[in-house]
């Protein structure tokens, strides 16, 4: 790998100044760094940089990826897991592999720490590496025969209310097929990637990353008989927004990775399905998924 391109979350990374040594260290090995424009915008940061062109931001969570140079061999992200989430939305067009560095708590994404940056980089620089691809789902969501909306999570997708608390009705389809109804917080749509996240704080399945699958776990549902259910990773789930309970309408969000949030009313629905597109990791730390799980859950994390 030759060219690098660097983003950086400034709450993790303050000044960004472990930006500045990671930059530093590939410069001095020959390598070349491109900057998200929210590192080389910092003012305490100012002077630390090479320009290397302006960029577009507005609409993007770090960067416009239309703005990424040619050729980049790899995406160096410093944050966290929900760093590494929103950049692999930004970027997935481009299909440019992630790698994380953890700057926050134990993560599963970004499983590289501070304090093993540079031995990381080494291992990175000699070709011992390997690229995880992890699946992708697109959700679209329609309103009568028109799509209002579609976006793309690494995560999950999350049905839930709009505004006070109450339990939502919730009908279930899948391959055009009704499953169920439930009346409950919410929804999670999650894949393999996003099983240890919001999916697994409701009681869902622990899923190896590597795997294909869509993992559907409601949100207190109210029912005291509900699991979480599994299904191949061709199906397509479609989740319709039922009625209020005086028979009005009901008001809900779509949340994609916990970050986008479309608004749904009753009798819209999502289709949700497994992307096309897919998220590529770049993984040098020999710390093993059950080995990090492990941890979590020995920290309570």
């Amino acid at each position: 790998m030759e060219r690098f391109y660097l983003i950086a979350n400034q709450t993790k990374d303050r000044n960004f100044a472990v930006t500045r040594k990671v930059v530093k260290y590939l410069e001095e090995h020959g390598k070349q760094c491109f900057l998200s424009p929210q590192i080389r915008s910092c003012p305490e940061a100012e002077g630390s940089f090479p320009e290397h062109g302006r960029e577009k931001e507005e609409g993007f969570h770090y960067t416009d990826p239309s703005q990424i140079p040619e050729n980049i061999d790899c995406a160096i992200v410093l944050g966290g897991d929900g760093t590494l989430l929103q950049a692999a939305r930004d970027v997935v067009d481009r299909q440019i592999p992630l790698l994380g560095i953890n700057l926050g708590t134990l993560g599963y994404l970004a499983d590289i720490d501070s304090s093993s940056i540079f031995p990381a980089l080494d291992h990175l620089l000699a070709g011992e590496y390997e690229l995880q691809r992890r699946m992708m789902l697109t959700g679209s969501i329609y309103r009568g025969s028109r799509k209002i909306a579609e976006d793309i999570a690494l995560n999950d997708i999350v049905l839930s209310r709009r505004g006070g608390l109450r339990v939502v009705q919730f009908n279930n389809y899948v391959n055009g097929e009704f499953l169920n109804s439930y009346r409950a917080d919410g929804i999670i749509i999650a894949t393999p990637t996003g099983s240890t996240g919001y999916s697994l704080s409701a009681g869902g399945p622990v899923v190896s990353p590597e795997g294909a699958m869509l993992l559907m776990t409601p949100l207190a549902p109210h029912t005291l008989n509900t699991r979480s259910i599994i299904f191949p990773e061709h199906d397509v789930i479609i989740v319709e927004l039922g009625p209020a309970r005086d028979g009005g309408e009901e008001q809900g969000m779509a949340f994609f990775d916990g970050d986008t949030g479309i608004q749904m009313v009753t009798g819209d629905r999502i289709e949700i399905k497994k992307s096309r597109k897919d998220t590529w990791l770049v993984k040098v730390s020999k710390i093993s998924f059950l080995e990090t799980l492990r941890r979590k859950m020995a920290n309570n994390i």
